[in-house]
């Protein structure tokens, strides 16, 4: 993206191809230039609201394309835009927006939890003005993204231009350089998988085939989608190809790049990726919303089989690995990791929290902010990075330190275990107790001996979960695909 700005590339698009596609929604789809129509409509209603520019805004961010033209509209306008998640509770959604400074929320979509609805199907006022770009700077904020809340009320992370223009800079040139692609979005519209989904796909005059929320498990519905539009790109957790791999459907030979993210790849669900998008050059992308995308590793046949690395970090990323005692690793070994990147939020709006989470160089080697992420990474001799799991995932078990996550890979290399849970449960007399919920592909295989003797082959003795809860329905998730560990510890920790 050059000087033009994020809004002005989109603007761009629409004025030397007004007609051609941008968004694919249902039955519908939406050319750039009424894209930009509808984008230039919201900017005159938040106009028409009195606000001033630099104020910022809250966006119901329900995936429809005018909510994305409501989204340009105000960031023409120069508002900050809070994209605030459609299952938030009230409560949680009005400390955000008084935490932000947001004095209105809108939607272009009615609803009873939408706000102000900005409605972008007419004109009062006959043509709007062409969309340009509100330049407020490197360092003003375009979108106010927020961190998933599972330890607490979410943190708010702003990204500003500067940042998003970087990013997207990187985007076009590693998966857009020969032109303009269909990219299939799967993410929610509030969370930062679409910077590439959406924004980088609009800035480049690519197509983006939006899946709808509400039918976002349906096997049977993405395998249509990616086929009826041919789609180039596919960005997703690792539910999703999950999803697609249990039907039937496919091949997909039209696929050029399949992009797994947000989660660990199990390495059997990884082998049958290549079957199923065989023309594809499939990737492992590690990133957080602080720091947006990190790591990026090229998958090829020869490691389908072990742990997925993080890959090399990508143009202008800095990374260390911190042990317990804050002493920055050179070799092997395991520690915390510590990134920066061209894209990262300045912190949180919070300055406490800022503070404790972006920190500089532990040796003071240099004068970079680096985002404490709190995942734990392995560095092997050959300088190879891997996931070990979080920080926040380590219980001990008979005096044993045991990563939960490192005992659901263990499960999830069984071949009939397509999902498992693990988490630590106080007791009164073992202090803690290992518990596994796994969900079997059949209702007769594997039973609780046979899940015991598979982990003791892959296992230490104390990372054996003591008690198993097997299951037949999907386990419950998260609105970004992965498990949902509260309300699954919650269900099954209540006695033994």
């Amino acid at each position: 993206m050059d000087d033009a700005g994020l809004v002005g590339a989109i603007a761009g698009q629409a004025k030397e191809r007004p007609a051609a596609p941008a968004l694919c929604w249902r039955d519908e789809e939406i050319g750039y230039g009424e894209l930009v129509l509808r984008a230039g409509r919201a900017r005159a209603a938040l106009t028409a609201l009195g606000l001033e520019p630099g104020t910022p805004v809250a966006v119901h961010a329900e995936k429809t394309p005018d909510t994305i033209a409501l989204v340009l509209g105000a960031l023409s306008a120069g508002h900050p835009v809070l994209l605030t998640s459609t299952t938030l509770p009230s409560d949680t959604e009005a400390h955000l927006l008084d935490k932000a400074g947001c004095r209105v929320k809108v939607s272009a979509v009615p609803s009873p939890s939408a706000g102000h609805v900005v409605d972008l199907s007419t004109s009062d006022g006959g043509t709007p003005a062409p969309l340009t770009e509100h330049d407020g700077g490197q360092d003003a904020v375009l979108f106010m993204l927020t961190s998933s809340g599972s330890t607490g009320v979410p943190k708010i992370i702003p990204l500003t231009a500067g940042g998003v223009g970087r990013f997207v800079g990187w985007a076009s040139a590693a998966f857009f350089g020969d032109g303009p692609k269909t990219v299939l979005n799967y993410a929610p519209l509030n969370f930062d998988l679409c910077l590439l989904d959406i924004w980088t796909t609009l800035a480049t005059g690519g197509k983006v085939v939006l899946v709808d929320a509400r039918r976002a498990t349906r096997a049977g519905y993405l395998h249509e989608l990616i086929e009826r539009h041919r789609v180039h790109l596919v960005q997703a957790v690792p539910m999703c190809y999950q999803l697609l791999l249990e039907s039937t459907a496919g091949p997909h030979p039209a696929v050029r790049y399949v992009i797994s993210t947000g989660d660990v790849l199990p390495p059997r669900c990884l082998r049958r990726l290549r079957g199923l998008f065989p023309g594809a050059q499939l990737y492992n992308l590690y990133g957080c919303t602080e720091t947006n995308d990190s790591f990026l590793h090229p998958i090829d046949d020869a490691g389908a089989d072990g742990p997925v690395p993080l890959g090399r970090p990508i143009d202008g990323v800095s990374a260390l690995l911190v042990d317990r005692d804050g002493v920055v690793l050179e070799g092997e070994g395991v520690g915390e990791l510590l990134v920066n990147t061209p894209f990262q939020a300045p912190g949180y709006l919070d300055a406490a929290l800022t503070e404790r989470a972006f920190v500089p160089h532990p040796a003071g080697r240099d004068r970079l902010r680096y985002f404490a992420s709190g995942d734990l990474v392995r560095r092997d001799a050959d300088g190879a990075l891997t996931l070990l799991g979080r920080n926040d995932f380590q219980v001990k078990v008979r005096g044993s330190r045991v990563n939960t996550q490192e005992v659901e890979r263990a499960l999830l290399a069984h071949p009939d275990i397509p999902e498992a849970v693990v988490f630590g449960a106080p007791d009164t007399i073992a202090g803690t107790v290992l518990h596994a919920v796994v969900r079997r592909r059949t209702t007769d295989a594997p039973d609780s001996l046979a899940i015991r003797r598979h982990c003791a082959t892959r296992l230490p003795a104390a990372a054996v979960p003591a008690v198993l809860h097997l299951v037949d329905a999907a386990l419950p998730r998260t609105s970004t695909g992965k498990p949902d560990r509260k309300q699954i510890a919650s269900t099954y920790s209540k006695g033994h």
